[in-house]
């Protein structure tokens, strides 16, 4: 790809310059506009051997004249600057007085900022996480079906009508009061973990790992934790990120192919991040009030006290995903139970578990995986390579494909 080196930058600043943009102008629509305009433009002034000090200040910049050209066409009013971003450039080549000007603390809180807009309550749970997706980790409507187990064409309406409802709204787009905040923590909470899987497992770009779309998560969620130190979920949630990126070292080979957790090199987890992960995490749990991404925390927490993937406590995280079913009941989270069940009773009754959760996972392609599996330990090789065929072909992602021909040669 001849422009992947400034795709990796403009991946990497979106989060950051699109919430500026929208602290700008108030609009989502205008911000996401606004930010398109300043990715043609860095495509035309940047170099790879000239990429300015501060990519993400140059698009602010070159982003936020855009938006004011389009309402000036728009509305034919002259519109003033806001003070806080008056300098003015063309675009045509980086400005190191201009970038270093712009206070980074100032753009990067107003991340945090527009999630809280996106988890607003106006909006119903599901079209607040999907927002988030779409506007803060940059997802296509396709990727967020995926993660919902929707069609596109519905995903779609539910984003277009979670923006026309904050515009009814009339928000200030200020970051909230503590009242205020205090009532969007979970939406919130959720929206960042959904960010640190998009970029734990990449459904789009060159990688299967983007790990400055997880280390942004993680910055996140810390500047969370700090304005709401009293509330475990949001530690639950700091130590759910930071045990699963400790691993990022051992998800890949060295040509970039995808490592199941079974057979990583355990040396190469990041003791530091997994030790600080469960020190949030026991704080999390004194509370005694359990929710479930403590509950996910404590799951990833299990797998690094074992030695080996073979010496896994596989009964107590049965015992987990039992309680996260209780807690937040989902499709996926049956499936990953029937998968632990396997482990424990083998594949006959985990297969028999998995027809009766079949209904709203027909088109998810890990659970044709998993039934593929299930199948083949069974010797029903022509319908174990019949689900693998289902899987290969519902695969959103060319690392999920390329686990699932590794399958189908393996029956062969």
């Amino acid at each position: 790809m001849a422009n992947a080196w400034l795709s990796t930058h403009l991946r990497a600043a979106r989060p950051r310059v699109l919430a500026a943009l929208n602290r700008a102008f108030g609009d989502l629509d205008l911000a996401e506009d606004a930010f398109q305009e300043a990715s043609l433009r860095a495509l035309k002034a940047w170099r790879q051997d000239q990429v300015p000090n501060d990519p993400a200040a140059w698009l602010i910049i070159a982003g936020r004249n855009a938006g004011i050209d389009a309402i000036r066409r728009k509305s034919r009013e002259k519109l003033s600057a806001p003070e806080d971003l008056e300098p003015a450039f063309d675009g045509t080549h980086p400005e190191r007085e201009l970038t270093v000007s712009l206070d980074q603390a100032v753009y990067r809180d107003d991340v945090l900022r527009l999630l809280f807009t996106c988890c607003h309550p106006v909006l119903r749970r599901d079209q607040q996480i999907a927002l988030a997706l779409k506007v803060v980790a940059g997802l296509s409507v396709d990727e967020i079906a995926r993660a919902f187990l929707v069609q596109p064409k519905t995903m779609e309406q539910r984003i277009t009508r979670a923006k026309k409802r904050l515009q009814a709204a009339r928000l200030t787009y200020e970051e909230p009061d503590a009242a205020a905040r205090a009532g969007r923590i979970s939406a919130v909470a959720n929206a960042i973990y959904l960010v640190f899987n998009e970029g734990y497992s990449a459904a789009q770009g060159p990688k299967l790992i983007r790990a400055t779309l997880c280390e942004e998560a993680i910055r996140l969620a810390r500047l969370a934790v700090r304005l709401f130190p009293e509330e475990p979920e949001l530690r639950g949630l700091l130590a759910l990120c930071l045990i699963q990126h400790s691993r990022h070292r051992a998800r890949l080979t060295a040509d970039g192919e995808a490592v199941t957790l079974e057979q990583q090199d355990r040396s190469l987890w990041d003791r530091t991040l997994i030790a600080e992960g469960n020190i949030l995490l026991e704080a999390a749990l004194r509370s005694a009030r359990p929710g479930p991404l403590q509950i996910e925390a404590a799951i990833a927490a299990t797998h690094t006290q074992a030695p080996s993937f073979e010496a896994t406590d596989w009964n107590e995280i049965e015992r987990l995903y039992r309680a996260l079913e209780l807690i937040r009941p989902s499709p996926v989270v049956a499936l990953n139970r029937v998968v632990v069940l396997a482990r424990l009773h083998g594949p006959a009754p985990a297969l028999a578990r998995l027809d009766a959760i079949a209904a709203p996972l027909e088109r998810y392609a890990n659970f044709h995986a998993v039934k593929g599996s299930f199948l083949a330990d069974l010797g029903r090789m022509e319908e174990a390579r019949r689900a693998f065929e289902l899987a290969f072909d519902l695969a959103g992602t060319e690392a999920e494909r390329e686990h699932v021909r590794a399958k189908l040669k393996e029956l062969s």
